[in-house]
């Protein structure tokens, strides 16, 4: 068979591997504010900006992907824009961090636990055995998200450390997502509607 007819599977392995490695930078961040939560300031903000900018990208490059069942990253264009510029606007105006972190973060993980949900649905129906795990962290994820929009005691350590807890959440989610539901083969063929065709 001609080598064309398989797909590159660079980019599979760029957003899969991304994703893992971004996924234990978020749970790392969030364990380094549950246990320091009055170390948060500009230095963290731009950290954490950047640890959001480069998931946005690696969500679009996944999106783009194509892997084997295409279930992870079936929302993350959009998600992955919007992560980036949350990410941006975290390191634009790290003096005003403080004000909308507790609801940029809220809404980003409430969405994507969501999202999440939404997956472990159609991962059900697809055959994997695990959905329920992708579900069941979700549904935490999402909780702690929603907590966040009501940001009960702001400027508090309570608070940065449910904004912790909730990073946390967030990075075994896509984690688990991540290797639950991302299938790469070597030998993947291309999609029968990439082929160039020419109108009559």
């Amino acid at each position: 068979m001609n080598k064309e007819t398989f797909r590159n599977i660079l980019p599979m392995r760029t957003a899969k591997t991304g994703y893992i490695v971004l996924s234990l930078v978020l749970f790392l961040m969030g364990l380094f504010l549950l246990i320091f939560p009055k170390t948060l300031g500009n230095a963290f903000a731009n950290v954490l900006g950047v640890a959001m900018i480069l998931f946005g990208v690696i969500k679009v490059i996944g999106y783009f992907s194509k892997d084997l069942f295409r279930l992870a990253f079936q929302y993350d264009l959009a998600f992955g824009v919007l992560i980036t510029l949350v990410g941006i606007a975290t390191i634009a105006r790290p003096d005003r961090f403080l004000e909308f972190l507790c609801m940029a973060i809220g809404i980003l993980i409430l969405s994507d636990g969501l999202f999440k949900i939404q997956m472990s649905m159609d991962a059900k129906e697809f055959g994997i055995h695990k959905w329920w795990l992708i579900l069941s962290l979700a549904i935490v994820a999402g909780v702690f998200g929603a907590l966040l929009l009501f940001n009960p005691s702001e400027g508090s350590i309570v608070i940065m450390r449910l904004i912790g807890i909730a990073l946390m959440a967030e990075g075994v989610m896509n984690l688990a997502t991540v290797l639950t539901a991302v299938k790469i083969i070597k030998h993947q063929k291309k999609d029968v509607l990439e082929g160039v065709y020419r109108e009559l």
